[in-house]
């Protein structure tokens, strides 16, 4: 009877232990659970703000790395865009060369009973381009005075007087150049041209001496008539922009603009005749 009182005792004693300790570890896990929770708590507006500083810093790195590379992209296409608008230059003043000299050939094709010299202008003989050029070929190239100079898009002037290895070009422009002309659609000899500058036009012409009766009209093509042998015929002058009638002295007078550029000149040439003893083009 008293062993079996003692086994319960111990009995007792073991559950009694064993229960105190479950308690304990519940009481401890709690404990636990919210000193973790409450650090938690703490910690996650921190873990915020580092997490937005780090994708702060990375996206900065990502733009500045990325800017480095447009940046050396950008470089690379304005390199090539200047390339190609040199070749574009290039190009266009080739082209207009090609352009000039097509003209000049026809011009030359079409009168081939004629020599043709290139020369380039160097200077102005006055003030400016309504004075003349001075050119770099002279004498020595076989460039005499009287003889005519053009252009791709026509008639420039005359050569009035020469160096070894330079000349003179009176433009047409100049009033102490007089040519002969006539209308290019009609045949109808059209009187003396001669330049025509005033304080509101320049770089035109006027032709004088023209009947009552000429059909002249705003539109025609001027061309030289090639009378006196002075300038070979059918050279483009340039094309009447207004006919005036003078009652009084019992004429017509047409304003021309010429074809060629005088601002704008480069290249000239001069035509030589086949017999320059005496400068004189046979038309």
């Amino acid at each position: 009877m008293k062993l079996r009182k003692n086994k319960l005792a111990a009995t007792v004693i073991v559950l009694s232990v064993a229960f105190l300790g479950v308690i304990i570890y519940t009481i401890n896990n709690e404990e636990k659970g919210a000193v973790s929770s409450g650090v938690g708590s703490a910690i996650n507006p921190l873990q915020k703000v580092v997490y937005s500083f780090n994708n702060k810093i990375k996206g900065t790195l990502d733009f500045f790395l990325n800017f480095s590379e447009v940046k050396n992209e950008n470089d690379e296409l304005t390199k090539e865009n200047i390339e190609l608008q040199n070749k574009l230059l290039e190009y266009d003043t080739l082209k207009e060369e090609n352009d000039r000299l097509r003209e000049v050939l026809n011009f030359k094709n079409s009168k081939n009973d004629y020599s043709y010299i290139g020369c380039n202008i160097i200077g102005y003989s006055g003030e400016s381009y309504s004075d003349g050029y001075i050119i770099d070929k002279g004498e020595n190239d076989g460039i005499l005075k009287g003889m005519v100079v053009i252009a791709d898009k026509g008639l420039v002037g005359q050569v009035t007087s020469t160096g070894t290895n330079w000349a003179i070009v009176e433009s047409l422009l100049n009033e102490n150049i007089a040519i002969s002309v006539k209308v290019n659609s009609t045949g109808e000899t059209a009187g003396i041209l001669k330049g025509y500058v005033t304080r509101s036009n320049s770089g035109l012409t006027k032709i004088t001496n023209l009947s009552l009766d000429s059909e002249i009209k705003e539109g025609d093509v001027i061309v030289t008539s090639g009378l006196g042998q002075v300038y070979p015929k059918d050279i483009r002058i340039g094309e009447v922009v207004s006919v005036e009638s003078d009652e009084i002295k019992v004429m017509k007078t047409a304003i021309v603009k010429p074809y060629v550029d005088f601002d704008k000149l480069e290249d000239l040439f001069v035509i030589i005749p086949n017999e320059t003893r005496e400068v004189k083009y046979d038309n």
